[in-house]
């Protein structure tokens, strides 16, 4: 499986929430709403997720090995340090992604 687009919006505002991202994945399936998330230790990506009747969180979608989990998490990173701050939106957890910076140079 190759990821063969990637998009990214960043977030305004001093939150922990950098962005979401869109992957594409073999030209075939997308992933919407990957978040770069800032967090004591570095940035991480967090998978689309959904709450259930328990009140927790549970991942709508996440690569199984931890080798393309690693992957992802490269490509998107380097994707949000190269987008650009005037493409950026007001944080909305719910809001449904529509980005329009794309990097084909890291794939």
């Amino acid at each position: 499986m190759e990821i063969t687009d990637v998009r990214v919006r960043k977030v305004r505002g001093d939150g922990k929430l950098k962005a979401y991202a869109t992957v594409t994945f073999d030209h075939a399936f997308v992933i919407h709403n990957v978040k770069i998330i800032e967090g004591k230790n570095g940035y991480f990506i967090a998978m689309p997720s959904r709450r259930i009747k328990s009140g927790e969180y549970k991942d709508v979608a996440h690569p199984i090995r931890s080798d393309f989990r690693n992957l992802m998490k490269e490509v998107l990173l380097d994707a949000y340090e190269k987008a650009s701050d005037e493409d950026s939106v007001e944080s909305d957890e719910d809001d449904d992604f529509d980005g329009k910076v794309t990097i084909d140079s890291v794939l």
